[in-house]
């Protein structure tokens, strides 16, 4: 097994550090984290050659990011490395949330039958990101360059040149983009002149990773002011390989250095693990940090041929584990757009509708992470009370769960009023909107065999999903045909369970079309499009209109 925490990348040196003008590339990312990795290989698997810089050579230490959404499983299985994470990480849907010692309830991410991945899977991030690594090594369109440090821009009107440092010297790149997800402290941010505005928490919290031979269910456990931590919460959920993370609240006055010590974690963790009924169970401590964060995050995402993702852009607190999932879905947006402004499919104005998107969805994620951590880190006496109050009524009262900001966890964000909607015409219900992720659901093939509506879906075009049989659904097909546009087709038709599902999750009836972006979020809907219809909406959906 491959120890992904000690690997060790070679730098190389490239003949663009010998070019007597700078080389110039199409795209420049910088940073090969899970956001960065994630964009390069979007982009090469829509024929974008991209060059990605990092200025190390080794993958994250510690667990860092560990739980990973839904939609970005879904993410990385378009990218071709969905199954491996799945297979590795720890699946998990179901919460648990205690006050002092007591459980008050238990919350499902994911109620309902029907959908190909789990709500989350717990993964340390080293796993995430080495697979991710071995994914771009197998696109040769990836030019992935290890120990390459960007330490200056210029911009220009058609792009950038940057100055990187490697362990021979410094040489420069032109590039006609550069994406920035090179992390909270950007480096790019920083030469820009640009900074991430927005709230500083007054806390400190410990992070520790332990092995050991308990047996607990796989579900995520959350303590407000238990008797073995009292005055403070406490998170503990299962990662891969027999490993679990602790996070212990320690109040704003604790000591970080001290804090990181063994003799200070063990006596934390041996309270937990007695308090839960594993008196004398041993376990090791493996990694450990204490942080304070931040929701947080730039005015604009993007400057002229610089585009911002991933922390770079925004910060949130890990309650809600919205941080690597919202970093990759900055990627997913970015990507498509990219592609089809290189291949001159659409105007360098679509660009913009990435910042927009993306800067409307980190709103939606600092909000819902400010008003988590002001609930679980109350600072005055008045809204520790009101928190207390609302936990003995959790017990009793289902309105009172919704106000337990521990149990709200990172979903896709709804992109209602994006410039690249088509209005409804005709009356839908559901959640199916435009602007939502589209829902996964079980398909019938063609050939009789079944799968999985969102692996249908083409990896990098348009998609018109198709509902249902007969002449109404014949007509649809007949104008998809004459808008003569390269559109990938998935007929949604069966009968029974096969097609009750998705028909139910996008109010369909026979004839019904969903036009999905390459992102997979719904951009038009109709019961019964015209060929004028669906050019209308692709070329609003591409910045056209």
């Amino acid at each position: 097994m491959i120890d992904y925490q000690s690997l060790r990348f070679d730098y190389t040196r490239h003949a663009d550090q010998d070019a007597a003008a700078p080389a110039r590339h199409p795209v420049v990312v910088v940073g090969a984290g899970p956001v960065g990795l994630t964009l390069a290989i979007d982009l090469a698997l829509r024929q974008v050659p991209v060059v990605l810089l990092d200025n190390d050579n080794s993958l994250s230490s510690g667990s860092r990011a560990i739980c990973f959404a839904k939609r970005t499983l879904e993410v990385f299985d378009r990218l071709g490395c969905g199954d491996r994470m799945v297979d590795k990480g720890v699946s998990w849907n179901v919460g648990k949330v205690f006050f002092h010692d007591e459980q008050v309830y238990r919350f499902d991410l994911l109620p309902e039958p029907g959908h190909e991945r789990p709500a989350f899977i717990n993964l340390q991030q080293y796993y995430v990101e080495g697979y991710l690594v071995e994914r771009a090594a197998a696109l040769p369109l990836i030019d992935l360059r290890w120990n390459n440090k960007v330490v200056g821009i210029e911009q220009r009107d058609d792009g950038a040149v940057l100055t990187v440092e490697t362990p021979e010297g410094e040489y420069r790149l032109q590039a006609g983009y550069v994406a920035a997800c090179d992390g909270s402290r950007s480096n790019l941010r920083q030469m820009l002149g640009q900074e991430a505005k927005g709230r500083v928490f007054r806390d400190r919290f410990l992070i520790a990773d332990i092995t050991m031979d308990a047996q607990l269910p796989t579900e995520r456990r959350f303590w407000f002011d238990p008797s073995f931590h009292p005055g403070q919460s406490v998170l503990l959920h299962k990662q891969a390989d027999g490993m679990w993370r602790v996070d212990f609240q320690l109040g704003w006055d604790a000591d970080p250095v001290e804090e990181r010590k063994p003799e200070r974690i063990t006596p934390r963790v041996r309270a937990l693990l007695d308090s839960i009924g594993f008196e004398g169970v041993q376990f090791q401590i493996g990694w450990a940090s204490v942080y304070t964060f931040a929701c947080q995050r730039m005015e604009r995402f993007r400057h002229g041929r610089v585009l911002f993702a991933g922390d770079s852009a925004h910060g949130v607190s890990p309650f809600g584990a919205r941080g690597a999932n919202s970093g990759v879905q900055d990627a997913d947006n970015l990507a498509w757009k990219l592609a089809a402004v290189l291949a001159g499919d659409a105007p360098d104005a679509l660009l913009d509708s990435y910042a927009s998107e993306r800067e409307y969805a980190a709103d939606e994620n600092i909000r819902n992470s400010t008003r988590a951590t002001d609930f679980i880190t109350p600072k005055s006496e008045v809204s520790r009370l009101f928190r207390d109050a609302v936990l003995e009524l959790t017990k009793r009262h289902a309105f009172a769960r919704s106000l337990v900001n521990s149990g709200r966890l990172s979903v896709a964000t709804v992109l209602r009023d994006s410039p690249l909607n088509t209005p409804d015409a005709d009356t839908f219900a559901g959640a199916m909107v435009p602007g939502a992720a589209a829902a996964d659901a079980p398909v019938r093939r063609a050939d009789g065999s079944t799968g999985w509506l969102l692996r249908e879906c083409h990896v990098a075009r348009f998609t018109a999903l198709v509902f249902g049989t007969g002449d109404a659904a014949e007509r649809s097909l007949q104008a998809l045909n004459a808008s003569d546009l390269a559109l990938h087709v998935v007929r949604v038709e069966g009968t029974g369970a096969d097609a009750e599902l998705a028909t139910q999750r996008y109010d369909a009836q026979p004839g019904t079309v969903y036009l999905l972006r390459p992102d997979q979020h719904v951009c038009a809907r109709w019961r019964h499009p015209t060929a004028a219809n669906l050019r209308a909406a692709l070329d609003h959906a591409l910045a056209k209109a």
